[in-house]
């Protein structure tokens, strides 16, 4: 699905220079939302617009914004919860849209609000909800809830009503749920909302683990700037409205301070740090600001400084 670029790296075509997209989602994408535009009953409208959005498999995909930006609106568009009144949503190739069924299946999701998800009488009839109703046989929904129910410390819960539980304790839930019928792509909206220190560690490794050693995809959103190191192999930054203006690696967004504040998101607090004390370097984890500091040479030396983004509006990383 290559198409003629400028010199720059933008598409060569004039509406291309308009939008920045790529004539359409590529085999490799897992998810591709281009140009969408969807009006709300009260009137507000969300154009995802600008560059491309496409989560690839085995990775794992940030959307950063403030609120109202189409963060949520991108997700439930992904999820065949709202329709596109023009543009490109594509999830393993289908419009989820108009056939949400034929891939219900491979999809995990947790919503931010996750009071709506967790309709049952127990913790272990919510985890099992999804299976049951794809008819999965009873030894093999147990044998599954079983293992992921140990997998995030939640055995203990099982027979709680999902409404007496911790907000932190009923995002665990709601993700077990998710994850138990072993989803491709995991949606997951402000996944670690309500979270403790110690719990939401855990979420990180579980996230890392899942992509890069088991091959899922996810796609999260998150206000937890100072977690996008953690959490992103790839991030997409939207400005209020839906417009998607920078996409890259963390280092590379992050190296993008104009464009960030243009969006109303701020740096990771160790890279404002390192800014203020006048130090070229822009470390966005612990581990890479130690390394900094105990290295005299990177101290001084100019060559540390966040790489330029390759891609930016390039509509899509592949």
């Amino acid at each position: 699905m290559d198409v003629p670029r400028t010199a720059s790296g933008a598409p060569d075509c004039e509406l291309c220079q308009k939008h920045l997209h790529r004539h359409g989602p590529h085999p490799a994408d897992v998810a591709y939302v281009s140009c969408v535009l969807h009006s709300y009953g009260d009137g507000t409208s969300v154009h995802l617009c600008g560059l491309d959005f496409c989560a690839h498999k085995a990775e794992r995909t940030v959307l950063l914004g403030p609120n109202g930006a189409g963060k949520s609106t991108l997700l439930a568009h992904l999820l065949g919860l709202l329709h596109s009144e023009e543009g490109v949503v594509r999830v393993f190739g289908v419009d989820p849209g108009r056939n949400w069924r034929a891939i219900r299946e491979r999809i995990g999701v947790v919503l931010q609000n996750v009071d709506v998800q967790l309709i049952m009488p127990t913790v272990y009839d919510d985890i099992c909800f999804s299976a049951r109703q794809y008819g999965w046989e009873r030894a093999r929904i147990e044998e599954a809830a079983a293992a992921i129910m140990e997998r995030l410390g939640i055995a203990g819960l099982a027979e709680r009503a999902p409404q007496s539980l911790s907000g932190g304790e009923k995002r665990k839930v709601a993700l077990a749920g998710a994850l138990l019928t072993r989803p491709e792509l995991l949606v997951l909206d402000e996944a670690f909302e309500g979270l403790d220190p110690s719990s939401r560690a855990e979420i990180v490794e579980l996230l890392s683990e899942l992509s890069h050693e088991e091959g899922v995809s996810v796609v999260l959103t998150t206000h937890d700037i100072d977690a996008v190191a953690d959490i992103a192999d790839y991030c997409y930054v939207l400005r209020a409205g839906g417009e998607i203006v920078l996409s890259g690696s963390p280092a590379e967004v992050f190296a993008h301070a104009d464009l960030l504040e243009a969006s109303n998101i701020r740096p990771p607090v160790l890279a404002e740090l390192f800014e203020q004390l006048g130090n070229p370097a822009r470390p966005l984890t612990v581990k890479a600001a130690v390394e900094v500091l105990k290295d005299p040479g990177m101290l001084q030396s100019e060559t540390n400084t966040a790489p330029e983004v390759g891609g930016i509006g390039e509509g899509g990383h592949v």
